[in-house]
């Protein structure tokens, strides 16, 4: 934490742990924008799912160097929505900090799914189709911990009641905050204040919307894509209604 004076980070006091493609940018964007919390010096960190780092003593410093030391700062935290899927995240994050704060967006998972896989067709990385490349998933990241779970996860990825459950394992309710990606557009000023009262900061005055972080889509979802996907999160979808007391059926349309 910082305080009124330029000081060297002893811990974070947030982070933003997921979900991938679910708006952690823009929400980044407006965190960075507030004067009583610090950021890195680049967006994701990408340090509690670095396994190279945790495969011997860890130092810390490796992550703390990247924050400046900004004076007026009440809270620090970074944002890397790979940790709620990276299996061995979460339980590093409690170690690190168990007290620390997780703030976790989930997007429809047809959706997302969807996202990610354009997200990849641009940069040039996924010579399948999208159902093609869902019916590969299970084969592309079949061994554990390596770059193709990363990054061919389409499906996996979206079974959020999982991920919560682990995240449920090591940090009380209390101390994490699940947003609905489409209330946090749709409803974005609210969201956002309910956002910063839970990380123990004012309200953010006004400030400009962050233009969408869209990737220009290959092309739009078909119906065909939409109903195999949702034959697929059905039930998945209705079990985190159950676990998060939320309504999602705008996500079963």
């Amino acid at each position: 934490m910082f305080g009124t004076k330029p000081q060297k980070l002893e811990r974070l006091d947030f982070i933003v742990a997921g979900a991938q493609k679910s708006g952690t940018t823009a929400l980044h964007y407006f965190l960075s924008k507030h004067p009583e919390i610090a950021l890195p010096d680049k967006q994701e960190m990408h340090f509690f799912d670095d396994e190279k780092i945790f495969s011997g003593p860890v130092d810390y410093d490796l992550l703390h160097r990247h924050f400046p030391m900004v004076a007026g700062s009440t809270i620090a935290g970074e944002c890397t929505p790979n940790y709620i899927y990276w299996r061995p995240a979460i339980e590093r994050i409690w170690n690190y900090n168990p007290k620390i704060k997780l703030l976790i967006l989930l997007r429809n998972p047809v959706d997302r799914a969807f996202s990610h896989w354009n997200m990849q067709r641009s940069k040039g990385r996924e010579p399948l189709d999208f159902l093609d490349a869902v019916n590969e998933e299970k084969r592309r990241i079949a061994q554990p911990l390596s770059l193709e779970s990363r990054r061919f996860a389409y499906v996996t990825r979206g079974f959020y009641s999982e991920q919560l459950e682990r995240v449920f394992t090591f940090f009380r309710r209390e101390q994490t905050k699940t947003i609905k990606f489409e209330d946090f557009r749709d409803k974005n000023r609210e969201t956002l204040d309910s956002i910063f009262h839970f990380l123990g900061v004012k309200a953010l005055g006004a400030v400009r919307s962050k233009d969408r972080n869209v990737v220009p889509y290959e092309r739009a979802m078909t119906a065909n894509e939409r109903k195999r996907l949702f034959a697929i999160f059905a039930d998945e979808i209705a079990r985190l209604e159950q676990m998060l007391g939320w309504d999602c059926s705008d996500w079963k349309v």
